[in-house]
């Protein structure tokens, strides 16, 4: 098609020629170089035209601009995923000592990302990651959709990585550390696993469930180890399964009544760093064969009034009872009520079970101070509140995952989320940031913080990268260490500057009180 002698008229480079190409839109017009001539023997020259450098739009030269291969965004959101990457660094370390590095920044991807954003789809993963220091922090995660499927079928597949992943956080296990294991139940209805099944309460309610089992270093205050067992697995049944599959050789079981030391006995024969701390029941006959509602004194170190036996019991193991009064109303008042709503109050047994009221009867094969095993019963319920946190701020009390190996490979990177989880609280607590805010608000604040990416590595408030972050979330970055502070002025000291002493013109001293007589004055003179 002809070129208009308009459009052929405007002004462009020199050696070019234009071409129509028909279509409508701004690149109708192309400009092209010409790089050479071919000579034909008998006819004219023939020009060869090379690349495309620019078209005629609206009657102008317009070079062609060149397209950057990739992309690649000049800020993103910093502050909750440096927060994460500044308590995982020897998460990381360990993975890498059983994954693949590509495989480990995709589970350190997702994991983050699980924390900065609870409830996050598979689906979201890439768009989350690519908005945020997670893309930086781990650079080239596979997050698409099938990705991550495939990765956590690799995970749940490769039983013996796990575990030495799990050796490894064993290893910060002291032996004289207490390891709380307690389970929980996740709703779980797919139809093509067999761990999905109906534990005894979720029948009640139509839903399948999955069990998840943990065990928390109270020390340390995070998950060591985690393990999947089907919905209707009962506790007892998985207990021996958690020690061995885990390989766990040291420190002091402490577990409720489902985890009885009963059912671990080979076990604990095959570790001598092995031991457990268990309540028992109260209408366990050993309570009465050795007295042990006589209590013997009072604990000291306690907010709550609470008294105490100890005995050593045959076998070697030892029995301790504590009693707390607060408890012990509340048991009282619940009772008298239950009874008098349903009629079935009898002085008989209401006298049996008030001797009862506010106890709780703890069995060790350890010698211990009764204070010691009452506060280590006591600090179990932090693992309360680590499946409190799982549930509710990280949104994982249910899964989407669908094969038996797909629900063990979620529930491996849902324990690296925890376990950075439970730092962030320790970390954001002892910046004293809890006072004021929940963990929800605290997350949000910190996502608000974005900063350039040719930001020097080591943030400071005034270093002028930072994009649009309020103030009171600089406050923040700077109470957990993640953003230099901006240094405060020295105090202006009071009063006038001295001058040099060189430049001090010396005055002669004027004389205080009444002037001295000479011996040569008369007092007429006077």
């Amino acid at each position: 098609m002809p070129v208009p002698a308009e459009i052929r008229a405007v002004p462009r480079p020199k050696n070019t020629i234009v071409e129509d190409n028909g279509r409508e839109g701004p690149n109708r017009y192309s400009v092209r170089e010409r790089t050479s001539t071919k000579y034909v023997a008998g006819s004219n020259p023939q020009p060869h035209n090379g690349k495309v450098i620019g078209h005629i739009i609206d009657f102008k030269f317009v070079p062609k601009q060149t397209a950057a291969a990739v992309v690649k965004p000049d800020m993103l959101s910093y502050g909750a995923s440096a927060l994460v990457r500044s308590v995982s660094d020897d998460l990381k370390a360990d993975l890498l000592k059983v994954y693949t590095p590509s495989d480990v920044y995709s589970i350190m991807s997702i994991a983050s990302l699980r924390v900065t954003k609870p409830g996050i789809a598979s689906s979201r993963m890439s768009t989350e990651y690519n908005r945020t220091f997670v893309s930086r922090d781990y650079p080239g995660a596979a997050l698409s959709k099938n990705s991550v499927c495939g990765l956590m079928n690799r995970i749940g597949m490769d039983g013996s990585k796990r575990r030495a992943f799990y050796q490894l956080r064993m290893e910060n296990v002291a032996a004289d550390h207490h390891v709380a294991i307690d389970g929980m139940l996740k709703q779980d209805n797919s139809k093509v696993n067999d761990l999905s099944a109906f534990s005894r309460k979720a029948r009640v309610r139509g839903s399948k469930e999955i069990s998840v089992l943990y065990a928390y270093d109270i020390e340390i205050m995070e998950p060591v180890c985690a393990e999947v067992f089907p919905g209707n697995y009962i506790d007892p049944s998985a207990y021996p399964a958690f020690i061995r599959d885990n390989d766990i050789r040291k420190g002091i079981l402490v577990g409720d009544k489902g985890f009885p030391p009963s059912k671990i006995k080979a076990e604990l024969a095959e570790r001598p760093d092995l031991h457990f701390l268990t309540p028992i029941k109260r209408n366990d006959v050993r309570i009465a064969d050795n007295d042990m509602l006589a209590f013997e004194g009072v604990l000291e170190g306690v907010e709550a009034n609470v008294v105490y036996k100890k005995k050593q019991i045959k076998g070697g193991r030892y029995l301790y009872s504590f009693k707390d009064a607060r408890r012990a109303g509340l048991e009282d008042n619940t009772y008298l009520a239950n009874a008098q709503k349903k009629k079935t109050f009898s002085p008989e047994k209401y006298a049996k079970k008030k001797a009862t009221f506010g106890v709780i009867v703890l069995e060790s094969d350890q010698d211990m101070e009764p204070i010691t095993a009452y506060k280590c019963f006591e600090d179990r319920w932090l693992l309360e509140l680590v499946f409190n946190r799982y549930k509710n701020d990280e949104c994982l009390d249910h899964t989407d995952a669908q094969g038996d190996f797909s629900v063990i490979g979620n529930e491996f990177i849902n324990f690296i989320s925890t376990v950075i989880t439970c730092r962030i609280i320790r970390k954001a607590e002892k910046a004293g940031l809890f006072k004021t805010m929940s963990y929800g608000e605290l997350m949000d604040d910190l996502s608000s913080a974005w900063r350039r990416t040719d930001a020097p590595a080591e943030p400071a408030t005034d270093d002028g990268y930072w994009v649009h972050t309020l103030v009171s979330v600089f406050e923040e970055l700077e109470a957990l260490g993640l953003s230099k502070p901006v240094p405060k002025p020295e105090p202006k000291k009071r009063g006038r500057k001295p001058k040099p002493k060189d430049q001090t013109e010396q005055k002669p001293k004027r004389p205080r009180g009444r002037p001295r007589k000479n011996a040569d004055q008369s007092a007429g003179d006077l």
